[in-house]
């Protein structure tokens, strides 16, 4: 383990001086000197983590020395299994971390690489507006619908957030992203979290999502309309990413004010002059003013729009004399629309649509495919008749946008929710698979905190899958006019479940991979179970939070 020591002691040298001053560095590598080998990551962890994020962290989640945790499928709240000619999709009811650890089993292949495509998650806020609605850790309550039972002061919810994050960034692949929901009160804090866990290099975008069209006057101070969506990357490759399409077929100009002069020729077999209606002699000389000022370096004979001879012109062209060139041999045509500018522009005369990015502000304004928050509720109150079963939902068109901008070119990707809520990711994935044929898949996780995980996630979906209540219940959504439902849909739900386990009950761990062998087999038909998978580390179950 000398290497490992070393190499931790190489680091500590190199931390900033900003961060450690030579005291602190030589009191770090004293501490690490005298490490025993086994303790060298922990101990390492605990004195660079004030160097790594700024933060003090509290505790990190107590694990349950007695115990594992595993999925286990359950059969009666499935949704349309038995169906042929359905994609299948999976809900996991139960703690999150835990949760993540079981797909971390199944979701990770025997080289190391994730298996999921795109992260999508909202998680609590923890903000003073979570303790109006109940969710204060100090006090218990009965609430009448879900709300975010929020237990952690900033530090606890930062530590929750790295805990779960670092899961996060195993599952995915090695093209993954992880969008984050979040508001102002944490975003500053979980953006350097990020960067931390994700690498600043690969952080993409700080999205600013209009969640109001019409704001709310009663604060006193900023009527705020919007909340932020944080984009990361797994690693540092370029993610082309999809806001819209450019139809190709339109004119472009070809003189921008940002272009150094350079002198082209435009071929006069390919080029046609105020419509047809010019007949005359264009003189030599420069047209138009400024910086789009074009110079003509001979003079032109034109024949109603069409010159006898090519133009050789000099400007702040856009295109090279070869991409000119080019354009022309697969159709484009060059029009001079003005003889008093003789500003070119072309014609790319193609069917072909090319992808443009997205911006980063999310607005219904800009776009009309982002919804708000009003929206969002309408949708909800619709699927389950008008009772308002969750405040502040995410709208199904912003999530569908989001993941169609990563995944337009991945039709089969998978998909992760490990903050459900009412199951919006799940709808979107549905809703985008709808649109454009795709076969993507989700995986929500939720807890069952006020019965949401069955009551509000696992129902809801069943609602927009069969077009009415578990319970046979008439709604008054439906997909679209000409299509009910999402038919072609079904759900594999599975719970988070504690079995008892000590360190060295070799015999019940061994019950337990079986156990654990086929349920990794529901959950990822594709799943390679390691036959020294070490079931007691990898699965120790979390003990719940109990507070003061």
């Amino acid at each position: 383990m000398s290497g490992k020591r070393d190499d931790y002691l190489n680091k500590i040298d190199k931390i900033p001086q900003v961060s450690f001053n030579k005291e602190q560095k030589q009191i770090a590598r004293r501490i690490l000197q005298n490490t025993p080998d086994d303790d060298l990551d922990a101990v390492y962890g605990l004195i660079t983590q004030r160097v790594k994020t700024g933060f003090v962290f509290d505790m990190a989640p107590e694990v349950n020395h007695n115990a594992v945790a595993l999925v286990k499928e359950n059969e009666k709240l499935n949704i349309n299994v038995n169906e042929i000619n359905t994609i299948e999709h999976k809900l996991i009811i139960g703690e999150n971390y835990d949760a993540l650890k079981n797909l971390c089993a199944t979701y990770i292949d025997k080289s190391g690489r994730g298996l999921i495509d795109v992260i999508y998650i909202d998680p609590p806020y923890n903000t003073e507006a979570t303790k109006a609605d109940g969710n204060d850790y100090k006090i218990e309550v009965e609430a009448s619908k879900f709300v975010y039972r929020d237990k952690f002061t900033r530090d606890g919810w930062l530590n929750m957030m790295n805990e779960r994050l670092k899961l996060a960034k195993r599952l995915l692949s090695d093209r993954g992203v992880i969008f984050i929901s979040i508001d102002d009160s944490e975003q500053a804090y979980l953006k350097v979290l990020c960067d931390e866990i994700f690498g600043e290099e690969n952080f993409i975008c700080n999205f600013v999502w209009q969640k109001k069209t019409q704001p709310s006057f009663l604060s006193k101070e900023i009527a705020n309309v919007t909340e932020y969506v944080l984009l990361y990357k797994k690693t540092n490759d370029i993610i082309p990413l999809k806001g819209g399409l450019i139809d190709l077929d339109r004119d472009g100009e070809l003189i921008n004010i940002g272009n150094p002069i350079s002198e082209r020729f435009l071929p006069a077999q390919s080029l046609e002059i105020e419509r047809g209606n010019f007949t005359g002699i264009l003189q030599k000389g420069c047209y138009g003013n400024g910086v789009l000022e074009i110079e003509l370096l001979k003079d032109v004979i034109v024949n109603q729009g069409i010159p006898n001879t090519d133009l050789q012109m000099k400007g702040r062209f856009i295109r090279s004399q070869e991409t000119i060139f080019n354009d022309i041999e697969h159709g484009a045509k060059l029009f001079i629309r003005s003889t008093k500018t003789l500003r070119p522009t072309i014609n790319l005369n193609r069917t072909e649509e090319k992808i443009k990015a997205p911006i980063s502000l999310l607005s219904k304004k800009i776009n009309d495919k982002i919804p708000t928050n009003t929206d969002a509720s309408n949708e909800m109150k619709k699927i389950f008749n008008g009772i308002n079963v969750m405040d502040y939902p995410k709208p199904v068109g912003l999530i569908k946008y989001l993941l169609e901008a990563v995944s337009y070119n991945q039709p089969n990707a998978t998909i992760l929710d490990f903050f459900a809520g009412s199951g919006t990711t799940g709808q979107a994935v549905m809703e985008l698979n709808a649109e454009d044929g795709g076969q993507r898949k989700f995986i929500l996780v939720t807890n069952n905190e006020n019965n949401i995980g069955e009551n509000i996630t696992r129902e809801r979906l069943y609602r927009v899958i069969n077009g009415h209540g578990s319970n046979g219940e008439t709604i008054n959504w439906q997909y679209s006019p000409d299509k009910k439902s999402l038919s072609n849909n079904s759900v594999r739900v599975f719970n988070i479940e504690t079995a008892e386990l000590n360190l060295n009950d070799i015999t019940r761990a061994e019950q337990l991979k079986d156990i654990a062998k086929s349920e990794f087999k529901k959950l990822n038909e594709n799943s390679q179970f390691a036959d020294d998978f070490d079931i007691y580390n990898e699965l120790a179950a979390l003990n719940p939070y109990k507070g003061d």
